[in-house]
């Protein structure tokens, strides 16, 4: 492993923006944070972080609502995808495989928001079925569309984490979506600085290049997100 350096490198996104950390079903406070959002500017550009779905009890809500925000803000709104979409995803390609992986990490109260539920006899598929019907074929495509990372400047975003040994056009998937053992431990040398999820933090903060903003909402009820502009990123909670 390479020795670590010190990260001195300024924030220098090309544009502002605000990234919000793991919704994880909590669609209240995302709309409380939406509209602080709005408060500071009437055409922000936003990112969420992936992991809008699963372990609260309104990920239907949250995914209807960020689908139609996408679709009505264009290229102004990112959202990733996390490491629950993705078991998601599996799960839909492969139920018999990936129903247990997927439901005892939070998958059975997506499922509840949908109005899905498990009949007395085990049917993966036929669960499976019933939850894509639910969901529609527009919501599914733009899941499966959901990128891996979004970056302007020096300022890269992701859901999980990166490899700091690796250029971010060299990182893996894998790695941006579950993370690295190395992220924490070791700073980049490249100067980019990462914002990101996945790992709860009790409050939000800006260090050795990365900005970690998840909160833990479905836990603590707190979601944030990182407004993130030239020189500085301060953060939004409710």
């Amino acid at each position: 492993m390479r020795a670590n350096v010190p990260f001195e490198a300024p924030l220098a996104p090309e544009e502002a923006f605000f990234a919000i950390g793991d919704v994880h079903g909590c669609l209240r406070p995302l709309g409380n944070l939406l509209l602080e959002i709005d408060k500071r500017d009437s055409a922000p550009k936003i990112v969420c972080l992936g992991d809008m779905i699963d372990r609260g009890e309104h990920s239907a809500g949250v995914l209807q609502l960020l689908f139609a925000m996408s679709r009505e803000m264009g290229d102004r709104f990112v959202c990733l995808r996390g490491n629950h979409e993705e078991m998601m995803l599996r799960y839909l390609e492969d139920p018999e495989r990936q129903e247990s992986r997927w439901l005892g990490h939070g998958g059975l109260q997506t499922l509840a928001s949908f109005g899905v539920s498990r009949s007395g006899k085990r049917d993966p598929e036929g669960l499976r079925d019933r939850l894509l019907y639910a969901m529609g074929d527009d919501m599914l495509e733009w899941l499966q569309g959901l990128p891996s990372r979004w970056q302007t400047g020096n300022v890269t975003t992701v859901h999980a984490a990166a490899d700091p040994a690796l250029p971010m056009d060299f990182q893996s998937t894998q790695v941006l979506t579950w993370g690295h053992p190395d992220f924490f431990r070791v700073n980049r040398d490249d100067g980019i600085w990462v914002v990101h999820g996945h790992t709860i933090t009790e409050d939000a903060k800006a260090e050795d290049g990365r900005i970690s903003v998840d909160t833990g909402a479905y836990l603590s009820g707190r979601l944030t997100a990182a407004h993130v502009y030239p020189g500085g990123v301060d953060f939004i909670q409710t």
